[in-house]
């Protein structure tokens, strides 16, 4: 029966072994924050199943108070040493695999899949924090324009000799800064639109995908265990820990699959909305950044309107270009 499980297994996994070489152990960091993920779940002591009749004693299928007591310290009892007999053959296992001295299974297409995901968003975080920088000094120079019109429109009123052209720059200053407002408008929107796709979606599906890890773990530790009583002897009491470890293992076998196949559709999905948004994101950027910049107050409008983006009305208490990040 265990040669039937494993032999499955080994159809849709690859285990792959490490070569033991010294200069290839791991660096301590990186040990250390897997050893920590494998300790992060602790047992929840605060469910258990038994009911209490309360004080005063037993009713109808109820439990005395005393016997709810030990039934509810045996049932935690019996929680934690699960969990510590689970982190313990996880750690062994993780400790078996950076050593070179265990195997893991691996999905090469998936795990690919994976590692281009967390590289993608490492990039579009990149953007992110450029595109808030770039929202800063957007800020700054409007607010420095609008100070510099403010000072041509007042000294144009105190210098007959120079009234036209402090008339005219101050005019030029209050139409750069309405510009100006309208491109910082774009540039939020198309900061906030990816600041959602990073710290929302992506993190949504990398969620998904440290659950998936987690259980690739403790897949192939209760594999290992399997594997290692399966070349033990075969008496009475063996035969009792084969079937106990065949169960387990197969209950993890089924939790790893399942997580597996949720990767795999969230990662999809994920490739689907990324084109979509960024596809609607760039054209934004692109448009509103050329029309500023040639000075097209029309087209820049447009843009707006295109994307459906409302700038605040004058007068609003928080400036047009300003939005809640």
């Amino acid at each position: 029966m265990t040669d039937g499980i494993l032999g499955k297994a080994a159809t849709m996994e690859i285990p792959i072994h490490g070569n033991g070489e010294a200069g290839q152990l791991p660096e301590d960091d990186g040990l250390e924050q897997d050893l920590q993920q494998v300790m992060v779940s602790g047992p929840n002591l605060n469910e258990t199943s038994i009911v209490s009749g309360g004080y005063g004693g037993s009713g109808d299928g109820l439990i005395p108070t005393d016997e709810v007591a030990r039934g509810i310290a045996g049932e935690k009892f019996d929680i934690v040493k699960k969990w510590g007999i689970n982190t313990y053959k996880c750690t062994k296992q993780l400790l078996s695999e950076r050593f070179g001295r265990g195997s893991r299974t691996v999905d090469l297409e998936l795990e690919l899949q994976i590692e281009l995901l967390r590289e993608t968003k490492r990039k579009y975080e990149s953007v992110l924090q450029l595109g808030r920088a770039l929202t800063a000094h957007l800020y700054s120079l409007l607010q420095t324009q609008h100070a510099l019109g403010d000072a041509f429109a007042d000294l144009s009123q105190k210098s007959p000799e120079l009234q036209e052209e402090f008339g005219y720059n101050a005019e030029t200053q209050k139409l750069l800064c309405k510009n100006g407002e309208t491109l910082l408008g774009a540039v939020n929107f198309f900061v906030s639109s990816i600041n959602t796709l990073v710290t929302k979606t992506m993190e949504d599906t990398l969620m998904t995908v440290k659950q998936y890890e987690a259980a690739r773990l403790e897949y192939d530790a209760y594999r290992t265990d399997l594997e290692e009583l399966s070349l033990g002897p075969r008496d009475a009491g063996m035969r009792g820990r084969l079937e106990s470890a065949q169960a387990t293992f197969q209950a993890h076998r089924d939790k790893y699959e399942k997580l597996r196949g949720d990767v795999a559709i969230k990662l999809k999905f994920l490739e689907e909305n990324k084109i979509k948004v960024m596809h609607k994101q760039l054209l934004l950027f692109h448009n509103a950044v050329s029309a500023y910049f040639a000075g097209n107050q029309k087209q820049l409008e447009q843009t707006l309107q295109q994307f459906n983006i409302k700038l605040r009305p004058p007068g609003a208490e928080k400036p047009s270009w300003l939005e809640e990040q």
